[in-house]
């Protein structure tokens, strides 16, 4: 029996068609970060938030504001690849598991 490479587990575990779409998921998801990343910069800089800042505090604003902007990039890079109805159930996995609901 020959053994899964990655790309097909998480066509199973996703539930996608096929191994196009799990490419295009992870082309999102590298995006989103990427995106998020060069994010973080101007908007600490535009709060004040730098390295002398203590860092419970760097922590909370990034929670604040980085953690929802990746969110909503998901979704935007989500819909722009076709793929918006797979980052709308997973955003919606996510919060949930966030506030401590059961999964269906």
């Amino acid at each position: 029996m020959e053994k899964e490479n990655l790309l097909q587990r998480l066509q199973k575990r996703w539930q996608l068609k096929d191994l196009r779409q799990v490419t295009v998921v992870l082309i999102v998801f590298a995006l989103t970060g990427t995106t998020a990343m060069f994010l973080k910069k101007p908007i600490f800089a535009f709060l004040g938030i730098d390295s002398s800042v203590a860092w419970w505090i760097r922590t909370l604003v990034w929670c604040a504001t980085i953690l929802p902007a990746y969110n909503v990039l998901l979704l935007i890079y989500g819909f722009i690849f076709g793929q918006f109805t797979f980052f709308w159930n997973f955003e919606k996995k996510f919060f949930g598991r966030l506030i401590g609901k059961k999964p269906n």
